[in-house]
């Protein structure tokens, strides 16, 4: 029985073929229309990979715009320190807080009183008149205040009143500095006898002592010593020196001004090449570098300047001039050079600036980082990841509070007490920055932050097996604030032999306020005595030595605030 279902077929061959013909062109284009269809829908993935791309990069873009955003209104309204935006993270972290069950364990132990390291107290200065014991330096001069003899009668009886006792205030007076004029009469001397005889009367002179150490200058020790002064420790441009030094009656050119400095620089020298010398062999040597304009022609090089700072042994701060941020800078001063007569060996405290490497692995010197610079790097991207920031930095600071506890330890206790709780906390820090770096994408900022990080890793944990090495480099940076200082009110170095002369006068004023001495006093010493001075003796004239036989009235405060 025949299907009723199937479809007529027609007997004739030609129209069979017609139809054959007619389904074959149908499945072609329906084919054609699949594969334009297929290929509609890739070109609308691509441009949807486009897009998703340019939204990728316009997030990133955003994320980095956020960071610079917030970066620059820290620079112009925000405090300096590197603090954390804590927002509405400390409102919940309070509430937490409060919400939890106090224990009998979270509670501190009683602390003795014998045990308190008294001295770690930070002084607060208390309202109201100040102490006036702390005056007692300052040279005093009585006057003593009387009633005129018409007003010492009794209004009342006319009889004379007495004296019963006296009330006493004091007043602070400051008298102005004044040039003076100092005539050198030398008396000469000769032989009459050998003079008659026709002999060689052997005529000398007197001595002319305390007269200025510029070869035939008329500035004396006092004068060049305050100009250092003016303009190496308290950062007045010459030009100022100028209108201050007219105005007081004495007219000087800025350009005399700078030759007297650069022949202080060159009387100084022998001490700044010791510091030098000294700084060379300290076991930890911390560095850092800024920028410093030199003059040319059309438009200022952007020259550097170099500070190294030498441990506790080797108490000196030493800045260098150089043309340029290469390499040779940094391998010139640590290889020792020609003049250096040394080479240091110790350990690097550095930034992570690319040219030190290959001077540490050339020299094999150790390199230490700096745990300040990867924080400002997590504190820069917080505004785009703010709870692992929030984090990453919590940690940070545990670290930091650890090193605040053993600054007053001897070197055994505090590496004892960096490898029980500091280790610790860097085995908890790496793990976590290696979990987001597989999570963030490369150009993300908080990625870039870790990655910093975790590149200078061996370099950030050296201080965990090294006592000596702090945990970061900013004591060797707050020196810097003096060359940003100098740099505004200068402007720049009109030459290289100007940048070397700010560099080794620097060094001198650095110095001297890491001790706490007054740089005037210590110049005019310095300019008074080195010439007559032997070579044997100059380590005598190092700050830190010439600090010990003073009198403590010319040393100041040196953590007191500029």
């Amino acid at each position: 029985m025949d299907d009723v279902s199937r479809p007529s077929l027609p007997n004739d061959p030609r129209s069979l073929k017609t139809m054959v013909l007619s389904l074959t062109q149908e499945r072609d284009e329906a084919q054609r229309q699949c594969e334009a269809s297929q290929r509609q829908c890739e070109a609308s993935n691509q441009k949807l990979q486009v897009l998703q791309a340019k939204h990728d990069d316009l997030y990133l873009e955003n994320l980095h715009l956020a960071v610079e955003l917030a970066r620059y209104k820290k620079q112009f309204y925000g405090p300096k320190a590197d603090r954390m935006d804590q927002g509405q993270l400390v409102l919940e972290f309070a509430g937490q807080l409060e919400a939890r069950p106090i224990e009998p364990d979270m509670l501190p132990a009683d602390i003795p009183e014998a045990s308190v390291d008294k001295t770690t107290v930070r002084r607060v200065r208390s309202r109201g008149r100040r102490d006036l014991s702390q005056l007692d330096h300052l040279p005093l001069v009585e006057k003593v205040h009387a009633l005129p003899e018409a007003q010492c009668v009794c209004p009342v009886c006319t009889s004379r009143r007495q004296q019963i006792g006296q009330e006493i205030s004091y007043t602070i007076e400051r008298i102005p500095a004044h040039f003076e004029r100092i005539k050198h009469i030398q008396l000469k001397y000769a032989c009459r006898q050998c003079e008659q005889n026709g002999l060689n009367p052997n005529i000398e002179l007197g001595e002319k002592k305390n007269a200025s150490p510029i070869d035939k200058g008329m500035a004396g020790p006092g004068l060049l010593a305050y100009v250092a002064t003016a303009k190496f420790a308290d950062f007045l441009p010459l030009y100022r020196l100028e209108s201050i030094f007219a105005r007081e009656g004495l007219e000087i050119d800025r350009g005399t001004l700078c030759l007297w400095m650069h022949d202080v620089a060159g009387i100084v020298k022998p001490i700044y090449d010791l510091m030098v010398q000294r700084v060379l062999l300290s076991h930890m040597l911390a560095t850092d570098d800024t920028v410093f304009p030199l003059l040319q022609p059309g438009k200022a090089r952007q020259a550097r300047m170099w500070i190294y700072r030498g441990d506790g042994v080797n108490p000196y701060n030493v800045f260098e001039f150089t043309i340029g941020r290469g390499r040779d800078g940094p391998a010139g001063f640590l290889g020792g050079g020609a003049a250096r007569r040394g080479q240091f060996n110790g350990t690097l405290l550095a930034d992570a600036y690319g040219g030190y490497e290959g001077i540490c692995i050339e020299k094999e010197i150790v390199k230490a980082g700096c745990w300040s610079h990867a924080r400002r790097k997590f504190v820069d991207a917080q505004a785009t990841a703010p709870p692992l920031a929030q984090e990453i930095v919590g940690l940070i600071g545990q670290l930091f509070a650890i090193e605040e506890e053993g600054n007053a330890l001897a070197e055994p206790q505090r590496l004892h007490l960096r490898q029980t709780q500091s280790q610790p906390v860097l085995d908890q820090l790496r793990p976590l920055l290696l979990e987001h770096q597989q999570r963030l994408v490369p150009k993300h900022p908080m990625n870039q932050a870790i990655a910093y990080t975790l590149n200078q890793w061996s370099e950030l944990t050296v201080f965990a097996e090294d006592p000596r090495v702090p945990i970061h480099n900013n004591l060797a940076e707050q020196e810097m604030k003096r060359i940003a200082l100098l740099r505004k009110n200068a402007l720049f170095a009109a030459s290289f032999r100007g940048g070397t002369t700010a560099a080794i006068l620097s060094s001198i004023t650095s110095s001297c306020r890491r001790h706490g001495i007054n740089p005037q006093v210590y110049f005019t010493q310095l300019l008074t005595n080195l010439n007559d001075t032997p070579m044997s003796q100059l380590p005598d004239w190092l700050p830190d030595v010439w600090q010990r036989r003073q009198d403590p009235a010319i040393i100041f405060d040196a953590h007191r605030k500029p």
